[in-house]
């Protein structure tokens, strides 16, 4: 229960942090339309710039048909082998890509699949070619992949374990094969939320920026958001990079509104009778599950391992007493504890703001679409995607003198409206339900204020709050999108420090920062991370 009084004040909270939110992506892209509208124009109908967008989604397409075909293959596999050795273990493994900066992956993924990598080195000693070039289509094909092939096979998963324990027997009993049982109890588990996993991966390829850069090989596999990025770094176009951020504008406007047509990648609640499936224990299936779960096994861990294996062989102690080091992981501390207080902050504001105005019983209508507003405006990043924003800031800064100056507090809040979803995706779940089961007794006890957060919501609240704190910390210290337009020798975090090591040809000491940069990553997103919040997250 909220008193009047206090909820005014919620409101006020929720109110003022969606006005900051709207106003810092609304002045990025006022710079963006008031540089040279006419020139910007003109650059929208340019050849490469259609190009470029066609690219965008051709490369999205192709990424998410391999991602969710094989992760809907893995997924099945590891529901018919329910006591295959290490599932677990495997199962685990799929959320390790979700918390690993996209660079560290990139560099992974360059060990196994690059000219010098373990795949290409064998045929070549035989002195034929190389099959698979890393860099290219091919390499963005591979890399996105990689990060979402996991994300795919554990929702998947999740809606074939919420069948019922009845269907399999059922299906056991009436003599169903490998084909019948996909057909009439499979199929339409995964297909109420194939469309969603689509759509999902579909985006986060669209917008993929990091591993388009590394890998994308040139003009002719470039996306939109890497095409911002050049225009403003080396060829500081500014018309191009308008027309370009308008396109890119478009297009994830037009992907959000489809997304929000298809049916949630969510899947139902997990089946609570216990499985029993008979359909894998044959050895065709078994000896055919085995070797998917084996492939994506190495699919997957094998790019980690080279991670950890360069890592440790890199001269660590040297790589982290240097100043260079020291002055980057400084910076980007900062920088994440600054982004993750914020998200934090945003969060319970806008959380609070919303169950407010939703217990308010007389709300008009000018109430109901301002709570509208406030969940959408968690979500405004996924419009203008940090490249834009960044892009945005910087034409806007420039004339005050040196942007790198106000990259740090640029930087942070970019990565915060980077977080925000996950964010509230986390805490907003937690808040209503230990406010339905505590409203009312505490409003009885006269709790209020300091005193309800101190002796009733921190002590159940602490842990889904420490989950997305430290979520977000790591997106923030492993994102190089952000940092890519305003990075220089004045202003170095630690993935622009395995970026340029990786220009410079410094790859013993790129491997190392990559190294270090991945475990500090993966110890903060696993903080504090439940498997509930961690469903909440995915």
């Amino acid at each position: 229960m909220v008193g009047r009084r206090e909820g005014r004040w919620f409101i006020f909270g929720g109110a003022a942090t969606v006005t900051a939110v709207v106003l810092f992506i609304g002045l990025a892209i006022y710079a963006l339309l008031s540089f040279d509208v006419s020139a910007a124009s003109v650059g929208l109908i340019d050849a490469y710039t259609w190009r470029i967008l066609r690219f965008t989604l051709w490369q999205a397409m192709l990424s998410t048909v391999l991602s969710v075909a094989l992760g809907l293959l893995v997924a099945l596999a590891l529901a018919r082998q329910r006591n295959f050795p290490g599932r677990i273990w495997i199962i685990r493994l799929m959320a390790v890509p979700m918390g690993l900066p996209v660079i560290v992956g990139a560099l992974g993924l360059i060990s196994i699949w690059g000219r010098q990598g373990v795949l290409n080195m064998l045929p070549q000693t035989a002195g034929l070619d190389a099959p698979v070039s890393i860099y290219g289509l091919s390499g963005i094909l591979v890399a996105h992949v990689f990060f979402n092939l996991p994300l795919a096979t554990r929702l998947f998963l999740a809606g074939l374990e919420a069948v019922p324990g009845e269907y399999w027997r059922m299906g056991s009993a009436l003599g169903f094969g490998p084909f019948a049982t996909f057909r009439f109890v499979e199929w339409p588990a995964v297909a109420r939320i194939l469309p969603g996993v689509a759509g999902l991966i579909f985006m986060l390829c669209a917008t993929s920026f990091t591993l388009v850069l590394l890998l994308g090989g040139g003009p002719a596999a470039t996306t939109i958001e890497v095409a911002i990025y050049q225009a403003l770094r080396f060829d500081f176009d500014p018309p191009r990079a308008i027309a370009l951020s308008v396109m890119q504008i478009a297009m994830t406007g037009a992907l959000l509104a489809l997304l929000a047509l298809l049916p949630s990648a969510e899947p139902d609640r997990q089946s609570q009778s216990p499985l029993l499936r008979m359909d894998g224990r044959k050895a065709g299936p078994r000896l055919w599950d085995s070797a998917v779960i084996l492939s994506v096994l190495f699919l997957v861990g094998a790019p980690l391992c080279a991670v950890a294996s360069a890592g440790v062989s890199a001269d660590l102690w040297r790589l982290l007493s240097a100043p260079t080091f020291l002055q980057a992981a400084a910076t980007s501390f900062q920088i994440a504890l600054f982004s993750g207080l914020l998200a934090v902050f945003a969060s319970y504001a806008l959380v609070r703001a919303r169950h407010a105005i939703a217990l308010r019983r007389e709300a008009g209508l000018s109430l109901k679409a301002f709570l509208v507003l406030m969940g959408a405006g968690s979500s405004l990043v996924l419009l203008v995607p940090p490249v834009v924003l960044g892009s945005g800031w910087f034409l806007l800064l420039r004339p005050f003198g040196d942007v790198a100056a106000f990259a740090p507090v640029i930087v942070a809040i970019i990565n915060m409206l980077m977080s925000l979803p996950f964010t509230m995706r986390v805490i907003e779940p937690a808040f209503l339900s230990h406010d339905a089961r505590t409203g009312r007794l505490s409003a009885a006890l006269g709790l209020r204020g300091i005193s309800r957060f101190r002796f009733v919501d921190w002590p159940i609240l602490w842990r889904p709050t420490a989950t997305a704190f430290f979520f977000a910390m790591a997106l923030s210290l492993g994102d190089l999108g952000a940092v890519a337009l305003f990075g220089s020798e004045n202003f170095v975090t630690l993935p622009w420090l395995v970026y340029s090591n990786m220009g410079s040809y410094r790859t013993q000491d790129a491997a190392g920062y990559a190294f270090i940069l991945g475990v500090i990553c993966l110890v903060l997103a696993a903080g504090g991370v439940s498997r509930r919040s961690m469903k909440a997250i995915v």
